[in-house]
């Protein structure tokens, strides 16, 4: 015989729906323009620092010009036709070195995925080089190519190239078993299980990988200018601490950085129209 029990009305647990429940979107709203405050008011409280410090002369304007007079040099000589020159040829090398070195590491990322004889020729020889300071391959191809663009070029597409093939190779090893016996099950062609299992499937973490790269491309280019290029941003920012500008290094250190981010987001923005599936690193929240 069953027996029924009355639970106590003081031990039952009720819960009542909070904002997020009873107002998801403004919730949300409100979650977003407070991030994008926080986003906005840290780095605007650090330049005000920094202009109040150099105004009272707490630190050498001589060597840290206030942000005062980097934004103004900065925009004469844009006004002058003197920054863009070296913009355009940083960009252009970013460019040229980008696409070459995502094509190729995507497509070899994808054939030592899917096969692993390959996979078992190339990795130790591609480990190997991997860790070696792309900035000492630069030598190399300057034998190879001599000055110009050349050398450049081909150092962001090494760069690139690496990052790419990594995350490309993982992403592909790490797609679930049950994917790929699902396409076989079905009869999938190896272009259908390509097209409609791995890439699907791997295309996200390769275009985490793809953003990296495009960062460490600024980076590698600025380095690379600075030893071996006659004009360019990098160029640009040597060039003015040899001759003690301070004020024009810091344009082009900004110029950089607002290269790198620019540069950065607009792979951010291809990927989540590439793959509208995957969840997102900023913006809605997925609820």
């Amino acid at each position: 015989m069953t027996t029924l029990t009355k639970i106590p009305e003081d031990d039952v647990l009720v819960r009542e729906p909070g904002p997020q429940e009873l107002s998801p979107q403004r919730t949300h709203r409100r979650r977003r323009a407070l991030e994008v405050s926080l986003a906005v008011a840290v780095p605007v409280v650090l330049l005000l620092v920094w202009q109040l410090a150099a105004v009272q002369g707490w630190i050498d304007d001589r060597i840290y010009p206030a942000p005062q007079t980097i934004v103004e040099d900065g925009w004469q000589r844009a006004a002058d036709g003197e920054l863009w020159p070296d913009v355009w040829a940083t960009l252009k090398r970013v460019l040229g070195g980008y696409a070459i070195g995502t094509v190729s590491g995507y497509a070899l990322g994808l054939l030592m995925g899917s096969l692993s004889l390959v996979r078992a020729a190339l990795e130790p020889l591609l480990d190997a080089l991997y860790v070696v300071p792309k900035l000492a391959l630069l030598p190399i191809f300057l034998n190879m190519f001599g000055l110009g663009e050349g050398p450049q070029i081909a150092l962001v597409a090494t760069t690139v190239f690496f990052f790419v093939w990594i995350s490309t190779m993982a992403a592909v090893l790490a797609v679930p078993a049950g994917h790929r016996d699902a396409g076989t099950v079905f009869g999938a062609s190896p272009w259908q299980m390509f097209r409609h299992v791995l890439l699907p499937a791997s295309l996200p973490a390769v275009l985490v990988g793809a953003r990296i790269a495009a960062g460490v491309a600024v980076l590698v280019i600025v380095a690379s200018e600075s030893i071996a290029a006659a004009d360019g941003l990098g160029h640009l920012i040597f060039d003015a601490r040899a001759l003690f500008q301070n004020d024009v290094m810091f344009v082009g250190i900004v110029c950089v950085a607002l290269l790198g981010v620019l540069f950065s987001e607009l792979v951010r923005l291809g990927g989540r129209l590439l793959t509208p599936w995957a969840p997102r690193d900023r913006g809605r929240s997925q609820s």
